[in-house]
């Protein structure tokens, strides 16, 4: 049977696909459609994440998706990752070195730079919109620790043994070869006591989901009532999931996803975890995705809805891995071959 990059042709394009390309041109303007026909894989990636990005209806804008999100990773609804690492994970730390890859629009290392714990913040990326207005904002708020680097991961420099804070913040599921990634540039960047932290999605590649979640999905949108089921600027109503094709995964952006499952497989190999935590995403993100819009603002009747939708994603997690995790991880003490250096890979 045919396959491209590495699946089979029965999973190349879904009925999903034909509705967000709609979607897509609904919400982001059909130049953006055009620009996905570009032959070159950087500049299709480098759509992905331009200024219309901004305009959508995903997960993440729902605040108490993001509350729940705070709740499994730190304990606390109203304590975010970035507060529990520099108060829990680096307390009493000075002068760390920090370098976020694939760091966007920058607003997580703008809130870390506020912490007295960091001198400096290297932000890299392919985006130069993203930085762009990174690097306006960051002027406006007197944020000097941050710099900002535009470059491809294969260009970039990286200084060995130097930083001591490696993050990837939505960002390690873009790379190729992963492992390659951990072991040859990461590893080698990060200081000794340095400490690795990733916010990931670590699911499947591609995005392409089991049999069984993709069911469960469905269940899930079963659940919310017809009228907080109209998709984002459409007049289309979210009725059903069946997954993302192969064909669009790529076309749309040739980064998205692309060695997804083996982010902690790799970083297992060379790290060991001082915290993992796992935030679910396997139903809400997909259950979600296009009509986040209508839970912006809750009453109590859709906050009961929203609560009926966690714990239908909890029974699931409970025998099956999360698709989102948290972790900050720190060098294994391999043992010595023969001197220092030839300690790590």
């Amino acid at each position: 049977m045919l396959k491209i990059d590495g699946y089979r042709m029965n999973r190349l394009i879904t009925v999903d696909d034909l509705i967000d390309i709609f979607i897509k041109g609904r919400q982001r303007g059909f130049d953006f459609i055009i620009s996905k026909f570009s032959l070159n894989n950087r500049n299709r990636t480098k759509s992905a994440f331009s200024e219309s990005a901004k305009d959508s209806s995903n997960w993440w804008i729902i605040p108490a998706v993001r509350k729940r999100w705070n709740y499994l990773i730190t304990g606390k609804a109203t304590v975010n990752y970035k507060e529990f690492l520099v108060q829990e994970m680096l307390k009493e730390k000075t002068d760390l070195k920090m370098l976020s890859l694939g760091s966007g629009s920058c607003e997580t290392e703008m809130e870390l730079a506020r912490y007295t714990n960091f001198k400096t913040i290297t932000c890299v990326d392919l985006s130069e919109y993203g930085l762009s207005v990174a690097s306006k904002l960051a002027r406006q708020k007197g944020l000097n620790k941050l710099e900002f680097i535009c470059s491809d991961i294969s260009d970039y420099v990286f200084p060995k043994k130097y930083f001591d804070v490696v993050l990837f913040n939505s960002s390690l599921h873009h790379f190729k070869n992963v492992e390659n990634l951990i072991s040859q540039k990461i590893l080698r960047s990060l200081t000794d006591d340095g400490i690795l932290v990733i916010n990931e999605y670590v699911g499947p590649n591609r995005l392409q989901f089991p049999k069984k979640q993709i069911q469960e999905v469905n269940k899930a949108i079963k659940i919310i009532p017809k009228k907080f089921r109209k998709r984002y600027k459409t007049n289309l109503y979210k009725n059903f999931f069946t997954g993302y094709g192969v064909l669009r995964m790529i076309v749309a952006d040739p980064s998205e996803c692309v060695d997804s499952n083996s982010i902690l497989p790799s970083i297992h190999k060379y790290f060991d975890p001082l915290i993992e935590k796992s935030y679910g995403g396997n139903i809400l993100m997909n259950a979600l995705k296009d009509i986040s819009h209508h839970f912006i603002k809750i009453n109590g009747d859709k906050e009961k809805l929203l609560e009926k939708l966690f714990l239908f994603e909890d029974e699931y997690l409970k025998n099956h891995s999360s698709d989102f995790v948290f972790g900050v991880y720190k060098k294994k003490l391999l043992p010595i071959l023969g001197t220092k250096e030839e300690s790590h890979p």
